[in-house]
């Protein structure tokens, strides 16, 4: 049997099949199809604007290089006028992050983009390998979760930009609506499923990748010949998404269009206005000027807990509670002002790693 042409072009031999629509393609329409989806999520969603700075999160796995690399390419074919940068988080994973931050330090080499990275060490006191060997591997996602989400805007701050993107997925936003789903928490489904979000006085944040299957990102990734960190996070084997990510694979692989059918469901959501009342207001909390719902915000409340050996208090708000009733804080928590410089405040010098 002769090789199949491109659906396409109808000109080159198709050499894969794209597991989003199962169009058999050859390389070059991909790498133009993919791009071009994505051009078209970021302008339709009217994400940027000319002379932007844009802190890209890299972790360097395949998402975020992945990310890197089309940003840079359609901010040069399409002419965004956007400033680019790197911003990494260093969570403290003896084995996992240092040696995945080795490949950011090369993507910044091969992108030529400036980068930054800052530590849970230098803004919290605290490493993630500290945090695991105290409260085990059952709840440690939830403070790496949140230290790192206000690590990404202290460092997006820092550097004086208007916008953090993150390589957050297809796969990833269904698995979060399914998440929400599955613990009754339908008030988050508006905002798991947002391509932009922003709250008051803080960075702007998107996903540009929220339409791009994951399979496709790692073939882009793959043909590119891009280089990209690929070890899974030790830590993270037993998380609850983990089990949401096994069934959607199933649900994938019966019907490939079951992850924007979950996006688009959770989209079409809206939350009655008697559940919209319950959902607190925002403050900033007194100790670091971080937002906040509470007095002290999510990173404050788990750092106390931790300081006073009372770290899983602080997942909870009846745990939190019991905090609050223990006396005065530790004096050793660690407290660094959050702020946002006003616009063409000069940034922070950034981390080269050259």
């Amino acid at each position: 049997m002769a090789p199949k042409s491109c659906a396409l072009c109808k000109a080159a031999k198709a050499i894969l099949r794209r597991p989003k629509t199962g169009q058999q393609i050859c390389k070059d329409c991909f790498f133009y199809v993919f791009e071009t989806e994505v051009h078209n999520t970021i302008v339709d969603a009217r994400l940027f604007k000319r002379g932007d700075r844009v802190a890209i999160g890299a972790s360097g796995g395949k998402d975020s290089t992945v990310l890197a690399y089309v940003l840079k390419t359609l901010n040069e074919r399409y002419d965004y006028g956007l400033d680019l940068f790197l911003l990494s988080i260093d969570e403290g994973i003896t084995g996992y992050r240092d040696d995945s931050l080795e490949t950011v330090k090369r993507n910044q080499q091969q992108y030529d983009m400036p980068l930054k990275i800052l530590s849970y060490d230098e803004l919290y006191g605290w490493t993630m390998d500290r945090i695991v060997s105290q409260v085990g591997k059952k709840n440690n996602c939830t403070f790496c979760g949140v230290f790192r989400r206000q690590a990404l805007d202290r460092g997006a701050a820092m550097l004086d930009v208007d916008h953090i993107v993150t390589g957050h997925n297809a796969d990833d936003i269904a698995e979060t609506v399914l998440m929400n789903i599955m613990r009754g928490d339908i008030a988050r489904l508006g905002r798991c499923t947002s391509i932009c979000t922003q709250g008051e006085d803080t960075i702007k944040r998107s996903k540009p990748f929220k339409y791009a299957y994951e399979k496709e990102i790692v073939m882009y990734a793959y043909f590119k010949k891009l280089d990209y960190f690929s070890t899974e996070c030790i830590y993270s084997p037993d998380a609850y998404r983990g089990h949401a990510r096994v069934f959607l694979k199933d649900l994938e692989a019966a019907r490939p269009s079951a992850i924007i059918d979950i996006i688009h469901s959770g989209e079409a959501f809206e939350i009655r206005e008697e559940v919209k009342a319950t959902q607190k207001s925002q403050q900033t909390c007194k100790r670091c000027g971080y937002m906040s719902s509470n007095d002290l915000c999510k990173a404050c409340t788990l750092l106390e807990g931790l300081e006073r050996g009372m770290a899983s208090s602080g997942i909870t708000d009846r745990g939190r509670k019991q905090l609050e009733a223990s006396g005065p804080a530790p004096e050793n928590i660690r407290t660094i002002p959050f702020f946002k410089p006003p616009t063409g405040h000069a940034a922070i010098a950034i981390d080269t790693h050259s």
